[in-house]
């Protein structure tokens, strides 16, 4: 079954992790913030894509620090908490 996810969908869930939106063209850019600063964890979307199929979001999970596709579906899905999300971050000293 391919995976895909919807751009909304994927917006929603970087908001509530803690990602903040930077505008640029042709894409929005969105850094994570810890406690008030930037991180070096970012992403971007594409102004055009409406839905993510397997190959953009093994891009974006390598940009947000994850291993396998089961924990980005987690995280687009919101299982997983923006604390358990940092906790995984500092646990694999990328933040």
């Amino acid at each position: 079954m391919p995976v895909v996810f919807k751009k909304r969908d994927i917006k929603y869930a970087l908001k509530r992790k803690g990602f903040v939106k930077r505008e640029g063209k042709p894409h929005e850019f969105y850094v994570l913030m810890v406690n008030g600063k930037q991180s070096g964890i970012q992403t971007k979307l594409s102004h055009g894509s409406g839905e993510y199929s397997r190959k953009l979001l093994s891009y974006m999970r390598k940009q947000l620090g994850f291993n396998s596709m089961s924990e980005l579906k987690d995280f687009i899905e919101c299982p997983l908490s923006k604390d358990e999300y940092v906790k995984i971050l500092e646990d694999t000293n990328q933040i």
